[in-house]
């Protein structure tokens, strides 16, 4: 089975809906999704409201997640660990214990729009933009999955 985690500074934007855009997406397909952040600060906390808000003006359900942070253990229980931006990237590897799953950008998955980093909408308010890439990749991490049969 293709286990995916997404992975965020806090948990309460980016990787949430990664995560809600992921399994809309996926529907059908053998996957388990999850999402956390590098930070604690929000654990057990439901995703920030605008987040919420953009994700179901586009059919995607945030409201019953809640954020947590990455454990160690999510580097064996995961195939998959997708990052945000290139600063999530150095704090998920900095915590990555000897044979974990390597984590990647998640942009890495759609390089025809290239960029590198999905800008967290809690500081830019760009809620949309954040999801437009987000949709982008999961688009191509679908197509990824696909081919490899």
């Amino acid at each position: 089975m293709t286990a995916v985690l997404f992975v965020c500074l806090g948990n309460i934007c980016r990787s949430p809906t990664a995560e809600a855009v992921l399994r809309t997406k996926a529907a059908g397909m053998d996957l388990t999704v999850d999402s956390c952040g590098t930070g604690g600060w929000h654990e057990g906390e439901p995703p920030y409201l605008p987040a919420i808000e953009a994700a179901a003006r586009r059919g995607y359900d945030l409201r019953a997640l809640r954020a947590r942070q990455i454990s160690a253990s999510d580097f064996h229980r995961f195939s998959h660990i997708l990052v945000m931006d290139r600063s999530n990237l150095r704090d998920t590897l900095s915590r990555m214990p000897p044979g974990g799953t390597r984590p990647r950008l998640l942009l890495d998955y759609a390089p025809d729009l290239g960029k590198t980093d999905i800008a967290d909408p809690w500081y830019s308010r760009d809620f949309d933009g954040a999801l437009d890439l987000i949709e982008a990749a999961c688009d191509g991490f679908i197509r990824t999955l696909q081919s490899q049969g």
